[in-house]
């Protein structure tokens, strides 16, 4: 059976009481984006809260909420939802980060290490992949916070001493310093590696915070995956630019040692059209969190090359699953295996799309324009969520309506289909996700971008 390959879902609060698990049930995927979201203000989410015993106050507003429902006035099961339209807020998510000074890294002995003469000036060689890998190992590991102890690769277990680390710095530097070792820049050349400073001089060792940016999670360029050290330990995570709290004073810097190729601001166009000779940009540019002009032209490229099936939509500058998906197979069509068939474009892979060089992408055997199936039928693009929510009266819902019917999913339409979106059409579209092998939230009867290229390839 083929490997399900899951579609991308909003960042989801992590409150496991009645009220919120209802809504993550019953609301599609993104739906929340796009209006009010936060807490909902539920009975259920109140009553969960007092069974918990999380605080007096919800027992108390239980005993009242449950008075009310008791007199007989009409209360829904789950009310509206309210709160800022920041999905996924987590709870208390202040920056409590008090911090260390400067200090040098800690060997074996849990002792200073000597420093030698001159380190502390010089900014190492690294590159952007090496920056991430190093923050995930803290991030795996589950390394505790703490503004004292110091980890066994030497470097103190609090924000600015994960930064330290993850930049390769020679020593523990602090919120106080970390610019010396940066570039600053703007948030639109902020790319993964570089970081996030609020330096707050009024109260520095409590009120300051740092991050590593790991790149944009969407489009609208308002969410960021963030590595961070943070009570009570290292996570990763999807958040709101800049921060969650004084988000006005974060600035972004770029690490000064980036190796070349890896350093400079991105174009906002390529340096030359596609399907001319261009140099090799790095490895750097291409990957999880990339988002970059030369991601776009990669994928024109493979568009050009007969990888237009692995695209719904784009391709764009955000490296996704699609790009990767259509550069193995390009890169499997020249006959490569191995880690020279990975997914990721190198020197050589970059040489022969942009010169032209090679063979295509061969078509699916038995799909439209294979050899001896007639002519291509590209996939239209996938409109978005926003068209198939609850409510929704739009020509996609036919659309999607008729291709059911043709792929043999028809069978909970007693009339239509039609263009307003209803139960028959979200249990048709589940039955076809069932059929892809998927099951939980993946067949949840909600289109996203690849059950839309699964039901129109």
């Amino acid at each position: 059976m083929e490997t399900p390959v899951f579609e991308e879902l909003d960042p989801a609060s992590d409150c496991d009481c009645p009220g919120c698990v209802h809504w993550r049930r019953v609301l599609p995927p993104g739906s929340r984006a796009g209006g009010p979201v936060g807490h909902p203000a539920t009975l259920s989410h109140v009553r969960g809260l007092a069974r918990a015993g999380r605080t007096p106050m919800a027992l108390a507003l239980a005993a009242t909420a449950g008075a009310v429902l008791a007199a007989g006035q009409a209360v829904p099961a789950v009310a509206a939802a309210h709160g800022p339209a920041l999905p996924g807020v987590p709870a208390g998510d202040e920056p409590d980060t008090p911090q260390g000074g400067k200090a040098p890294l800690h060997g074996p002995s849990g002792k200073p290490a000597a420093a030698k003469p001159g380190q502390a000036a010089k900014a190492p060689t690294t590159t952007r992949a090496e920056i991430i890998n190093r923050a995930k190992t803290w991030i795996d590991a589950d390394v505790p916070y703490s503004m004292s102890a110091y980890w066994k690769d030497g470097y103190r277990q609090d924000c600015s001493g994960f930064v330290s680390m993850a930049w390769g710095l020679p020593g523990n530097e602090w919120t106080g310093s970390l610019d010396s070792f940066g570039v600053r820049i703007t948030r639109d050349q902020l790319q993964p590696g570089d970081m996030l400073l609020f330096h707050n001089p009024d109260n520095p060792e409590k009120g300051s915070h740092v991050v590593i940016f790991g790149g944009w999670t969407d489009y609208t360029h308002t969410y960021y995956v963030a590595y961070e050290q943070t009570p009570p330990h290292a996570r990763k995570q999807s958040t709101p630019y800049a921060y969650w709290s004084n988000s006005d004073h974060y600035v972004p810097y770029r690490y000064k040692g980036l190796a070349e190729g890896a350093g400079g601001a991105e174009p906002s166009t390529p340096p030359a059209t596609p399907g001319t000779a261009t140099r090799f940009p790095g490895a750097a540019y291409f990957g999880t969190g990339a988002n970059n002009a030369y991601v776009t032209q990669l994928g024109k490229l493979l568009v050009e090359r007969g990888g237009a099936r692995f695209y719904t939509t784009g391709p764009g500058p955000r490296w996704t699953s699609a790009d990767q998906r259509a550069t193995q197979a390009f890169q499997k069509a020249q006959g490569w295996t191995g880690a020279d068939a990975d997914g990721r474009p190198g020197p050589t892979t970059w040489a022969y799309l942009t010169g032209r060089k090679g063979k295509d992408i061969p078509p699916v055997a038995g799909s439209p324009g294979a050899p001896g199936t007639g002519t291509s039928h590209p996939v239209p693009a996938y409109p978005g969520r926003a068209m198939f929510r609850p409510g929704a009266n739009n020509a996609y819902v036919t659309q999607l309506g008729k291709q059911l019917v043709k792929k043999g999913f028809g069978t909970h339409y007693t009339t239509g289909p039609g263009s307003r979106w209803g139960e028959a059409d979200r249990r048709n579209v589940e039955a076809f996700q069932r059929a892809q092998g998927w099951r939980g939230g993946a067949a949840d009867g909600y289109p996203g971008p690849e059950t839309w290229r699964r039901l129109f390839s």
